[in-house]
């Protein structure tokens, strides 16, 4: 019976880990690069994003109405820096250096584009499902980005996060 007992808490505890390392992640997320974000999102699990999704979730939830206004609003300037950041970096940049950002941009959806098409028809269904809930959750204003009703509209966030 002690055999019985530590084998369940051993279990236990190995099933409580990786949300422990989820729980320390979801506050350094804020912190990365989008290349270091993307990298790390791309190392999860599918298991592992649906449980960062969901924390993030229920601590958007937990949130008063005025710490979610005071969060649409540090995203809203993060979003207007990083814009001014982006642009100037394209105004600085040589037509060659341009031709090839543009280059790496076609590469990168030629992966979604593989990507996709090495999907199932459940995965597919389940990513539509999934960018379908995204625009919806937008579009009434719960999305990211701190867009409320009658923000203007946006691209459909990575389904990833």
């Amino acid at each position: 019976m002690q055999t019985l007992r530590l084998i369940l808490a051993a279990s236990a505890l190995a099933l409580l880990a990786p949300a422990a390392s989820l729980a320390q992640s979801a506050d350094e997320l804020s912190n990365m690069t989008p290349e270091q974000r993307r990298e790390y999102m791309q190392g999860l699990s599918q298991e592992e994003r649906q449980a960062l999704r969901e924390q993030r979730k229920a601590e958007w939830d937990a949130m008063s109405d005025e710490e979610r206004e005071a969060a649409r609003q540090r995203m809203r300037e993060s979003r207007d820096r990083n814009r001014a950041e982006m642009r100037e970096r394209w105004n600085s940049m040589s037509e060659e250096e341009r031709e090839t950002f543009r280059q790496q941009r076609r590469e990168r959806a030629e992966q979604h584009r593989e990507t996709w098409k090495n999907m199932s028809e459940e995965e597919r269904a389940a990513a539509r499902d999934m960018m379908r809930h995204e625009r919806n959750r937008m579009r009434d204003g719960a999305g990211r980005g701190g867009r409320g009703k009658g923000g203007k509209g946006g691209k459909v966030p990575d389904p990833q996060l």
